[in-house]
């Protein structure tokens, strides 16, 4: 597997390269502004739909890895394939929605493991996502749960586990919870970082600090518009990344 889990506290901070129209030099201009101060960017479908796997080659080609975060979520036989195109193209680490069950997280898995050893290329964290950030519990019961977000969370971690994956991405608040159901080892990408200052047109609801969600046992913290409309955004990752250092030295208690 790819050792991108690391003692470097950059090394855990992914940048949310969510760039639109604004043409694929914008985007790399990010990615040029940044390396150095983050350890992975991520390239979801605003971006991957508008510039193809050109924008992840291009990145790769800086020297920098890509979460490829495009949620697949289908049957088991094409997200099987899709699983593949990612190991192909180079993700240091992709994500499957867990909504689409077990069967089809395995046929992910095992894909994604045959396609590393077909190439000789290491094999992708794979991870899945449990539920968006942007819903709460009155959001949960309008689509038909019957469950809230912790419990859907802790639910699709669970299976996500005996599946065969890595880890899950899922709120901050949510830590403690997947935590004691899935263990040490089982990775947490959490999204929905914010700082102190609030951010225009915010739609993310379940959110923590970066070193409180650290320190809560959280492996990788995915930001985006705290950094990218920042004054500075170069310091202002650093500024995460200290509160990653900060968040991981309460955790181990030292």
């Amino acid at each position: 597997m790819t050792n991108i889990r690391s003692d470097l506290p950059r090394e855990r901070l992914i940048f949310a390269l969510d760039i639109g129209r604004g043409g694929i030099d914008e985007a790399l201009a990010w990615v040029d502004r940044l390396q150095g101060h983050v350890g992975l960017f991520k390239v979801g479908k605003e971006a991957y739909t508008i510039y193809g796997p050109t924008l992840v080659e291009r990145i790769q080609e800086r020297g920098a890895r890509v979460f490829l975060d495009l949620k697949y979520h289908d049957i088991p036989n094409t997200v099987a394939r899709a699983a593949a195109g990612a190991v192909g193209l180079g993700a240091a680490m992709f994500n499957v929605h867990a909504a689409g069950g077990r069967r089809m997280m395995a046929a992910a898995a095992a894909a994604a493991q045959d396609e590393a050893a077909r190439l000789s290329k290491p094999l992708p964290l794979l991870i899945a996502v449990t539920v968006l950030t942007s819903l709460d519990d009155d959001d949960l019961r309008e689509i038909g749960f019957r469950i809230g977000s912790l419990d859907a969370v802790r639910n699709f971690a669970c299976l996500a586990r005996e599946s065969g994956l890595a880890g899950v991405v899922a709120s901050p608040r949510e830590i403690g919870a997947i935590r004691a159901v899935c263990g040490e080892d089982f990775v947490i990408v959490t999204p929905g970082i914010r700082g102190t200052d609030p951010i225009a047109g915010d739609d993310q609801k379940r959110t923590l600090a970066p070193e409180t969600a650290i320190a809560a046992g959280a492996d990788y913290l995915v930001v985006g518009r705290p950094i990218r409309m920042a004054v500075d955004p170069a310091a202002e990752a650093d500024r995460i990344v200290a509160a990653i250092a900060a968040g991981l030295k309460a955790r181990l208690g030292s």
